[in-house]
């Protein structure tokens, strides 16, 4: 077989792999898997690289036997730690189209049908925010790559404004905040401003006007944006997005919120509440490869005004004169990238092919389990509920258990293929963790986890 040809052996791989993408998409459920050491896949696999090549229907054996056996299936249902994934079938046999259709994403002069369609979604999601009309942004791979950007187009705005730059620039934000915050920063080389939380966890607007007070001109004059979570990774909580967005405004600061996770639940009615101020946001970041049941990787940009992330972004070169026109929209000009693929196309088909109350609806079954879910705990006289769940977090602790056992715990159901669920740490203490997004999830599984327990 010739490389680019497409020949009887290229059928015979893509039949191959369309059989094994099918049997894949109809398990119910997946298996749950996990990994291996490497000396084992050593063993198992050997080396796949060679001069000659294995063939395709051998490396795709490889795959399909070895190395995907060696993966834990993060849409299983009884996948419960970090934050899990459940894309839909339509938005995962959708990444298949995208992938054979080999479209750019950068620009509008080489991907306008693809990014009509991605700007149709995240217009969806800048109207759940509220954000004002116009709007816009970009899909990136993830929300660490969304934060950054963000906040690098928040920094050029900001010295825009003020006519100039501090000897360092300041980010203020929680001890809560995503890691990628701080990340960030230090790719900036900027430093991190930590406010102190209120009793629930939270970042308020009182807690950041108190901070903005004792920091000296200096500081103050160095802080450009403040950080805001919208349901933060270890506990689901909501920052203070009415009070924080006041005191940006008074201060000049952009207002930056983080909703990579908790985003999501503004499609849900009953939770909708819990993001007042989101409206005011100057920029905005949700992933839907989390809570909105797109396939990895996948997370949303969003600019209140659009045209200052372009003048922060966008790369100047000769060749890219013709693609650099500010009346058309090209993905490039929104984030610290130039090539990308078209990752919100998947996102897109599955809002295109089941309508946004299906979205809604599921958003809110997975919250309705997170109720049960607590109830359950606030049920059993071994277990003790810490925090009441805003989202679809909950913490919870196993009486007389410590680290070890948390461990031994965790590592006995993933060998048991019975779930996958990781302790966490809570106000220093060791603790058990859900994350659910899942609406396959039921309490049934829940409840099963929860009798291993003891």
């Amino acid at each position: 077989m010739t490389m680019h040809r497409y020949d009887e052996e290229s059928e015979a791989i893509a039949q191959a792999a369309l059989d094994y993408a099918r049997r894949r998409i109809t398990m119910d459920p997946p298996p749950l898997d996990g990994p291996l050491p490497e000396e084992v896949l050593r063993e198992r696999v050997g080396q796949t690289i060679t001069e000659r090549g294995l063939g395709g229907l051998e490396a795709l054996r490889v795959f399909v036997e070895e190395l995907a056996p060696a993966t834990i299936s993060i849409d299983h249902p009884r996948f419960a730690a970090f934050v899990p994934a459940a894309p839909t079938k339509a938005a995962i046999l959708f990444d298949l189209v995208v992938s054979a259709s080999s479209i750019f994403g950068g620009t509008w002069l080489e991907g306008a049908g693809a990014v009509y369609a991605e700007n149709q979604a995240l217009a969806w999601l800048a109207g759940l925010t509220g954000l004002p009309e116009g709007a816009g942004g970009v899909f990136v791979s993830g929300g660490s790559a969304a934060n950054l950007s963000g906040l690098v187009a928040a920094r050029h705005a900001i010295a825009g404004r003020r006519g100039g730059r501090p000897a360092r620039w300041r980010i203020a934000c929680s001890v809560h905040a995503h890691s990628s915050v701080g990340a960030a920063a230090r790719v900036m080389d900027a430093d991190v401003l930590s406010v102190p939380e209120d009793e629930r966890g939270r970042l308020t607007g009182p807690n950041l006007r108190a901070a903005l007070a004792r920091a000296t001109p200096e500081e103050r004059d160095a802080l450009f944006a403040v950080v805001a979570t919208a349901g933060t990774t270890n506990a689901g909580i909501v920052d203070d997005l009415a009070g924080l967005a006041e005191v940006c405004a008074e201060e000049g600061l952009w207002f930056h919120v983080d909703g990579a996770y908790g985003g999501a639940a503004l499609a849900a009615p009953s939770v909708r509440h819990l993001f007042d101020g989101v409206e005011r946001a100057d920029s905005f970041v949700v992933d839907p490869h989390k809570w909105l049941f797109a396939p990895f990787d996948c997370a949303a940009l969003l600019y209140a005004r659009p045209l200052e992330a372009a003048h922060a972004h966008m790369q100047e070169a000769a060749y890219l004169d013709d693609v650099n026109v500010l009346c058309e929209w090209s993905p490039a000009h929104y984030a610290h990238h130039l090539s990308r693929r078209p990752r919100g196309l998947p996102f897109w088909f599955s809002l295109a092919t089941h309508g946004t109350t299906a979205y809604r609806d599921a958003v809110e079954t997975v919250l309705a389990l997170t109720r049960e879910v607590a109830a359950e705990i606030r049920g059993r006289s071994d277990l003790d509920l810490l925090l009441e769940p805003e989202l679809s977090v909950v913490l919870f602790r196993r009486r007389g258990w410590g680290n070890a056992e948390y461990g031994a715990w965790s590592e006995r159901l993933l060998r048991e293929q019975v779930a996958f669920v990781l302790p966490t740490t809570w106000g220093g203490e060791r603790v058990g963790r859900f994350c659910f997004v899942n609406p396959r999830t039921t309490i049934e599984d829940v409840r099963a986890i929860l009798d291993t327990m003891g």
